[in-house]
């Protein structure tokens, strides 16, 4: 298995509000259940661990979207993957501190 980071939007059309919220709730709630380390932003959810967990954790999430009633999601998913060192996001934000010299 292969150690990735992942960004991952979900947007759910056609609710009765413009809200999102109660939705990446939900999505939070699978993503524990799969014991991922995730960090939510204001725009996106970025997830740590294992490619094929996150991918089953997001199939997951599509299955609980269509069963809360929703006809149509949107899913916005960008995969980084290395194969010369092991990838986290503390040490990915790490590395840009390190050249401001923040770190």
């Amino acid at each position: 298995m292969s150690h990735v980071i992942a960004s991952l939007v979900v947007t759910p059309l056609g609710t009765d509000t413009p809200s999102v919220s109660k939705y990446v709730a939900h999505v939070l709630e699978i993503l524990d259940k799969y014991n991922l380390k995730y960090q939510l932003t204001p725009m996106c959810t970025i997830i740590e661990g294992e490619e094929e967990i996150i991918f089953q954790a997001i199939l997951d999430i599509k299955r609980h979207m269509f069963d809360m009633g929703i006809k149509r999601v949107v899913y916005t998913l960008k995969v980084d993957e290395r194969t010369d060192k092991q990838l986290t996001m503390e040490g990915k934000v790490q590395s840009v501190k390190k050249y401001r010299g923040d770190a």
